[in-house]
Parts: C-alpha cells; sequence; structure tokens
C-alpha cells in the first residue's frame, strides 16, 4: 500500500542519514535493515511496469531516493549484496530515463512554423524560477522555433538534474547533444546553407550567383542569430538549471557546428576577387558577424569561437576597407577628354555620390574597419587638393572638416580628389559660361546629396555644407558674368551721342548686335542641362532680373527714335516680354529653335 511505501521511504531517509554521519566508513555498518531490500524491489517494479510518457514525481522521487542510498552503501566495505541491488536498480532506473529524455526531446521536434509555448515557471525552486524566467523573456524574440511546452521541459529538466546526480551526466549529455545536434543540422538545410561550397566554388562564380548564395548566408546567420541560438539557449538553460555549466558546455558545442559552417563560407567569400560592387554585400557580412557574437552569448560564448568569429570579420572587413579605399583610384584612373554635353553633371559624380551615400550608412562598421586598417589612416593628407583658379576654386575639404575620424579622413579624401577631377573635366569646355553650368550643376548634386542624407551629412559637417553652398553661389555669379555682361553691354547709353545727339545709325547697329548676341546665346544655352529644377529656376530668375529691367528701359527711352512702325519691328526685334519668355526655355537640355515673339 502507499502509505507502507512511505514508511519504507522514510526508513531508507533515516538510514542514509544515520550511515553518511558516520566518519569512520572502514569500521562498516553491520547488518542492513529489511526496509532497504524492500525499496530496491519496489523500484525495480516501477520500472518494470513504466510505460513511455508516464513519467510521474513518484517515481522520479523513488529514483532519486535509491541513488541515494547506491552512492551512501558504495562508502563502506561490507554491505555487497545490498549495494548490488541498489546499483541494479539504478541501472535499470537511469536505462529508462536516457530513453524517456531522448523521446522528450525528439518528440517535440523543432519546426520554425509551429506552434509556440513559452518556457513559463515550471516550479516553485527559485534558481529554475530565474532562468524560465529569462528563457520566457528570450523566447518571446525566438519565432516559433522549439515548440515544447512548460510541462516538456519540465520533465527534461528534471531528468536531466536525476541523471547526473547519479553520476550518467555523460550518457544524459550524449542523448541531448545527439538530439539537438541533428535538429539544428535539420533546420541549417532548411536555411539552404550550401556547405559544400569551397573556396575554387566562390572564385569561380559570377558576382550574380554569389549575391544569391551571400543572401542565403544573410538570412541563415539571421535566423540563427535571432531564434535558433537564443532558443537553444533558453532551452539549454531551463533543462539544466541545476547544472548551469553543463548547460553552458553543450551550448557552445551545438552553435559552434552551425558557426563553424558560417565562417568556412566567408572565409571563401573573402577569397573572391574584389571589386566595388562587393563592398555592401562584405559590410552586411561583417555586421551579420558582429551580431552573430552577441547572439552566441558575447562573454559567455567559448573564447576561441568568439576569436574565430572576430577573425574572420577581420578579414571580411579588410576586403571591404580595400574596395573602399580603391574608390581613389577609381576617381585618379577616370580621365575621359569627352565632355559631358550641356555641362549636365558628370556620371563619375554620381557614381561617387551615391556610394558615398551607401557607404555612410555603414558608418559604424566602417569606422572599426578603417580603425584596424593597415597601414592605418591617421591624418589629413599634407597636400590635399588640386590647384585651381581663384575665381572658381572648390572647397578644400579638409579645412572644413568637423570631425576627424578614420572614415571621416577616408570619405573627404574621396571629395577632393572628386573636387579635382571635376575641376580639370571643367577645362575641357571651350566656353567659360559653359564651364560654370557644368561646376555649378556638379557643385549642386554634391551638395544635395550631401543634405539629403542624414549620415553623410553628419559625416561632412554643417561648415562643409555652408561653404559647398558658397561656392555654388559664386560658379552662378561667374556664369552671370561670363555670359550676360556683354548683353548688358549693349545696352548701355554710352557711345549713342553725336554731337549731342542720339545717333540713329549708331542706335540701329546697337538694336542689332543685342539681338544677335541674345540670339547666340539663346542658342546655345537652351541646349545646356540642368538637371535641378530649383537651380535652373534660380538662373533663369537671376538673368531676368537683371536683363529685363536694363532692356526695358532701353527699349522704352529709344524706340521713339524710329519713324515708323515697320522701321521698330526691323530693329526692335523682341519686346521684353519675348525676352522673357525666351530666358524660360533656357538650360532645358534641347536644341530647338527660337520661339516666336509676342505680338
Amino acid at each position: 500500500s502507499s502509505s507502507d511505501e512511505d514508511k519504507i521511504s522514510d526508513d531508507v531517509d533515516r538510514f542514509i542519514d544515520a550511515i553518511l554521519a558516520i566518519e569512520d566508513k572502514s569500521s562498516g555498518i553491520g547488518a542492513v535493515p529489511d526496509c532497504v531490500d524492500h525499496f530496491s524491489k519496489i523500484v525495480e517494479a516501477k520500472i518494470a511496469t513504466f510505460s513511455s510518457g508516464k513519467l510521474d514525481s513518484g517515481i522520479m522521487e523513488s529514483v532519486r531516493r535509491v541513488s541515494r542510498l547506491e552512492n551512501a552503501l558504495s562508502q563502506f566495505p561490507n554491505v555487497t549484496p545490498a549495494l548490488n541491488q541498489a546499483s541494479v536498480a539504478v541501472q535499470r532506473a537511469m536505462a529508462i530515463l536516457e530513453e524517456e529524455f531522448r523521446v522528450l526531446i525528439d518528440d517535440s521536434g523543432p519546426e520554425i512554423s509551429g506552434v509556440v509555448h513559452k518556457f513559463a515557471s515550471f516550479d516553485s525552486k527559485d534558481r529554475t524560477e530565474d532562468a524560465d524566467r529569462c528563457s520566457s523573456q528570450r523566447d518571446a524574440n525566438s519565432g516559433n522555433y522549439l515548440p515544447y511546452s512548460p510541462e516538456t521541459v519540465s520533465k527534461m529538466r528534471e531528468i536531466a538534474s536525476t541523471m547526473i546526480s547519479a553520476g550518467y551526466e555523460t550518457e544524459c549529455c550524449q542523448v541531448y547533444y545527439i538530439s539537438r545536434r541533428n535538429a539544428i543540422r535539420n533546420q541549417a538545410t532548411k536555411l539552404e546553407i550550401n556547405a559544400s561550397l569551397n573556396m575554387e566554388d566562390v572564385a569561380r562564380m559570377p558576382w550574380e550567383s554569389l549575391e544569391v548564395e551571400i543572401s542565403k548566408w544573410m538570412n541563415a546567420v539571421k535566423t540563427c542569430s535571432e531564434t535558433i541560438f537564443p532558443a537553444e539557449r533558453s532551452l539549454a538553460e531551463s533543462v539544466f538549471a541545476e547544472h548551469q555549466q553543463i548547460g553552458s558546455n553543450l551550448l557552445n558545442k551545438l552553435i559552434r557546428l552551425v558557426v563553424i559552417q558560417l565562417l568556412n563560407f566567408v572565409e571563401a567569400t573573402t577569397m573572391a576577387k574584389r571589386s566595388a560592387e562587393k563592398l555592401f554585400k562584405f559590410l552586411d557580412i561583417y555586421e551579420a558577424l558582429e551580431n552573430l557574437i552577441h547572439s552566441i552569448g558575447g562573454e559567455r560564448c567559448s573564447d576561441d569561437l568568439a576569436s574565430e568569429i572576430m577573425e574572420a570579420g577581420d578579414r571580411i572587413g579588410e576586403s571591404a576597407a580595400s574596395i573602399f579605399c580603391d574608390l581613389e583610384n577609381s576617381i585618379k584612373s577616370d580621365t575621359a577628354r569627352t565632355p559631358v554635353p550641356g555641362g549636365a553633371v558628370h556620371p563619375l559624380t554620381r557614381y561617387v555620390m551615391n556610394y558615398l551615400k551607401y557607404a555612410c550608412e555603414y558608418t559604424v562598421a566602417l569606422e572599426k574597419i578603417l580603425a584596424n586598417k593597415k597601414p592605418p589612416i591617421q591624418s589629413i593628407p599634407s597636400s590635399s587638393h588640386h590647384d585651381v583658379e581663384k575665381e572658381s576654386e572648390s572647397p578644400r575639404n579638409f579645412e572644413t572638416m568637423d570631425q576627424t575620424t578614420p572614415f571621416s579622413i577616408q570619405v573627404v579624401t574621396v571629395m577632393d580628389l572628386l573636387d579635382g577631377n571635376l575641376e580639370k573635366k571643367s577645362r575641357l569646355y571651350r566656353d567659360p559660361s559653359l564651364r560654370y553650368i557644368f561646376l555649378m550643376n556638379n557643385g549642386r548634386y554634391i551638395l544635395q546629396k550631401v543634405k539629403g542624407s542624414p549620415e553623410v551629412r553628419e559625416v561632412m559637417g554643417d561648415t562643409w555644407c555652408r561653404r559647398r553652398s558658397t561656392v555654388v553661389r559664386q560658379y552662378h555669379k561667374n556664369y552671370q558674368r561670363e555670359t550676360w555682361n556683354r548683353v548688358l553691354q549693349c545696352l548701355n547709353h554710352d557711345g549713342l551721342l553725336v554731337n549731342g545727339k542720339i545717333s540713329k545709325p549708331l542706335l540701329k547697329e546697337r538694336f542689332k548686335i543685342f539681338t544677335a548676341t541674345f540670339e547666340e546665346i539663346h542658342r546655345s544655352q537652351t541646349a545646356w542641362v540642368v538637371s535641378d529644377e530649383q537651380l535652373q529656376s534660380e538662373l533663369r530668375i537671376s538673368v531676368s532680373s537683371v536683363l529685363i529691367p536694363a532692356y526695358r528701359s532701353f527699349v522704352g527711352r529709344f524706340r521713339q527714335y524710329f519713324d515708323r512702325a515697320k522701321q521698330v519691328d526691323k530693329y526692335i526685334k523682341y519686346q521684353p516680354e519675348d525676352i522673357e519668355a525666351l530666358i524660360e526655355g533656357l538650360f532645358e537640355g534641347n536644341t530647338a529653335s527660337m520661339g516666336r515673339k509676342r505680338t
């Protein structure tokens, strides 16, 4: 009966306590009481009738008690029959628990799309409650991986604790490790982690194919970092809550299996030929590796595994740094001798600024990478700018830096080289006015790209933005001076008086010169390109604000000197409104003929 069993269990507990209190265990303990024999038989009977899934607290308590009995008896020399009987019971119990442990782990096979069960509190023990609370918090971020119910995890923890306490740590760990290893390998297959890729495969792989493989790798790392590893840690900490070091060792072995496979791909990728388009994928890999270190536990991760991840990060970082710094050579090697039609934004400007925009989104990663670059980027170059004519000088970017870090120095070095390259390209234009349009277009594009990207603006600083705005305005003034001063000279009253009177022949000639000069400018500058709508509007307004009042005043004062309407139409070809309408057609990038004058 249960009351008899309880009495026998109490007697066994008292016997165990009594013999453990004996100091000189070599003297023996005399006769072993009958309760020991009865209790061993009770345990064997329970084990014999055990069926999978029916493990309850009564059976587990009996197994722990017989394990304590075996341990106590093993310390005395003259108790062989009783010790053998207890040992047999323990061995049979451990075999049952080992199989039950395996069933519990395998039958709740992990599926990321499975049902979620939180690792909630399983019992009243303080230390296991703490472990389970942490597990529950992390599992909230672990997707639907490891769908074990709280009851299942509680049983696994009870079995693990019992087996380890009974001296069956190796068997317990082996079952856990093999089951979780197989589950993780299955998940890696679903994540399409290509374990067969080697360095030769990657070296021969077209970039488009390697991009696909990197995307798969990124997805695998993200899933491992955010789902699999946190969930595996939660499970290990819950199952081995009373033996944390054992759980930690098992977890590190499991994680290492996946991480080494992931790092092999990184190693192969770093051996691929370097090119500009690979930079951002390499930076993605670098950031993913940093997240991977945090996800596997940081300081709790084994030192050698963390070191291997960091070394892989250093190698991919070195490749990224080399690619980024090679942007300097790309700018220097762009020595095309054909000017861009219409003074438009040069393709090199678009390429470099878009490249820097995306690079600045990786500022944190690139700061770390460039800080470790060999040789390191430590200071501003002593000669940082090209020689240019003073009136059109681009901003000396290093003089306007608000901060100096390895990354900011590299970015500003690139900006400086771009300025120098554009200055040289501007000299390909024979028309000084078009040269300034080219510099203005590219300067404005660079400025807008910097202002439009918080990351780039932070690197370049507000001082740089103000200086660049000043330079673009100066290009604008230079253009206006080069283009429209000669038109305004036609509207000068000087030289029209002969013997104190207006000379009609000179006046007629002056109107002819104005018309011819304006039409020449209009014909060429309608083909010029200013794609920035605001800049285009600013240019037209500035031209109109200077030219229209001067022309209206000139026409208003001197049209009276033409005798007939026919003469007026012949020499005053355009009314002020016509000039204003024609100015609105400048910088459209087309070669359309002169528009009709207003009537």
